[in-house]
Parts: C-alpha cells; structure tokens; sequence
C-alpha cells in the first residue's frame, strides 16, 4: 500500500506517524502553509486524510481532494471534521471510541478527587514549606456525594461505574433518555445541575452542545457545586467560568480541556480550588497506542476492502 497517498492534518503519537510514514506515501499537512504546498502539488492523488483532536477536515479541505475516500481520526471526538460534507462527499470516518474509555475515566475520578481534597494545592503546601507553619485546611470528600454526568456515553457510563465505589448517587442528562440506565435521568442540564454536588461534562461536542455550560447552568450547580469538564473546551462558556470561579459563584473547577488550546486564561492560575491539566484525558503510553493501532487498522480494512473497525460515517 505504499502507493497510496496519505494527508496527515492532525498532531498524532510519533509512533503512529512513523507508522504510516512505513505504510503509505505521507504528505504531512499539520501547519497551513505547509498544508497548501501538498494541495499544489498533490491533492489529486490523495486518498485519506489522518486527523486528531487537533485538527481535521474540514468542508474546504474535503472539497480540495477529489480521490478522497475516508478520514481516519486518532480521536473519539471528531468536531474538528466537517461530518456533513463527508456524507455529501461519500467519505467514510473512523475514530477510536472504545480503547480511550477507561483512561479517561480514571482521569476524571483523579480530576474530582484532586479539586475536592485540593491534592494539587497540598503538595504546594508542602513544597513550599508551610507546612512547618501549621496543617492545612480541612477539604471536601468525594465519597458519597451526588455526581451528575452530561453525556451519558462510553465516557460518562465509565465514570458513573467508578463513582459507584464511592457510594455516589448518580445523575445524568443527554439528549434521550436511556431506558435501559438505573441512574435518575433530569430533562435539562440545569435541572442536572441543580440536584448535583459534582457535574462532569462528558458529552460529544455539536453546534448544539457548544456552551451548553452556561451561566444559568453554572449558577445552578453553586458555589459548593464542582464542575468537571473532560469533554472540550468548547463546551463550556469559559468567560462566564472565570467570572464565576473569581467571585464565589462556583465552588471549584477541574479542566482538562480549554476552548483556545494551549491558552489558557490566566486568571485561574492563582486559584487552588481549580485543577488544570493539558488536554490528558487518553495521554498515556498504553492508551495511544491502542488508538494509533486502531487508526491503521480503520485505514487498512478499508483499503483491502474489509469491514472498517469503527465506522462513524
């Protein structure tokens, strides 16, 4: 298959690179300009299109490569592809749903357990030396509190099962109802809010959930409320967090994802009821390694003309 011709548009795991670099004939189109010498010169040979997290097609990209055939994302998310037009276009999309799931949901149960014992802030504590000054303040267990999850998927389903050896009561919203779920359902994501003491947005993101965490919701959950957001940045009205973390509005925050990567506002920096981390969620040897092997084996199923692992579209 090494005459096949292959447009890498998103930052992946090197050894996946390395990898189709092996396999295929690599245009490697991450930065724009570099990106619009490949299109020059090669558009019409191009046949799949790599994205990531961190970029995909989008309408403009997909119309520009005639030959395209599939998008294979090293991602579970994939807001950074134009969905629709792939449709229009006949162009089939894989992710990597699945082999990330309890990754991020360890990490979400870290994120939790890090905000409300302040785990972060304790070891400045001792770093620092205050320690030999006094003990630190008392914190906020986990263990037993009202956990709602927005986006009741593989992700929010992993996080629930974990919370459950806390003794959580657990909550949840999405679009529909699941019948099948033992947890209780609300029909908005304030009412979610509302009744929980930590909220965890874990839902994909779509024109409709972009700031679906909004003032009204983050006044619902409360100045004792935490919000937990493991989804995308973009899912959360980050002005309106700001403002409400800096005024007492919300009772802390754990982020790993932003909504203009890698910036961050800065005026969180300061705040030891807030835990930051950079877009970690599936970052671990093992994870994105299984997500790398699940992106050429979507590309070679396809190729053999074999059913695709993942199909999306």
């Amino acid at each position: 298959m090494g005459s096949i011709s292959v447009l890498l548009v998103g930052k992946v795991l090197p050894y996946l690179e390395q990898e189709l670099d092996k396999r295929y004939n690599l245009f490697r189109g991450i930065d724009p300009s570099q990106r619009a010498a490949v299109l020059r010169d090669h558009a019409s040979s191009i046949r799949a299109v790599v994205a990531s997290s961190s970029g995909g097609p989008d309408a403009a990209l997909i119309e520009a490569l005639p030959k395209l055939e599939i998008v294979s994302s090293f991602s579970v998310g994939v807001d950074r592809i134009d969905l629709q037009k792939c449709k229009e276009k006949g162009v089939r999309v894989t992710n990597t749903p699945d082999v990330l799931t309890d990754e991020v949901a360890d990490l979400t149960i870290g994120l939790i357990l890090a905000v409300l014992r302040r785990i972060c802030e304790c070891d400045r504590y001792v770093r620092s030396g205050n320690w030999k000054k006094g003990d630190y303040k008392l914190t906020t267990k986990f263990s037993g509190k009202t956990l709602g999850i927005l986006g009741l998927g593989r992700i929010g389903a992993a996080v629930a099962k974990r919370a459950e050896g806390f003794d959580c009561s657990i909550c949840y919203y999405s679009r529909n109802e699941k019948p099948d779920s033992k947890y209780k359902y609300y029909p908005s994501v304030v009412e979610l809010a509302s009744n929980c003491d930590v909220l965890v947005v874990a839902c994909p993101l779509t024109p409709e959930t972009h700031h679906i965490i909004n003032r009204e919701v983050i006044n619902a959950l409360g100045p004792k409320g935490v919000l937990i957001n493991i989804g995308r940045g973009k899912h959360v009205d980050e002005p309106e967090l700001v403002s409400a973390l800096l005024e007492g509005r919300l009772g802390g925050a754990g982020l790993d994802v932003f909504e203009k990567e890698p910036h961050v506002p800065e005026e969180l920096f300061g705040l030891e009821n807030v835990v930051l981390l950079p877009h970690v969620g599936s970052a671990t040897v093992e994870t994105r390694t299984a997500m790398a092997d699940l992106v050429l084996d979507n590309l070679e199923a396809h190729f053999l003309g074999k059913p695709l692992l993942t199909p999306l579209v």
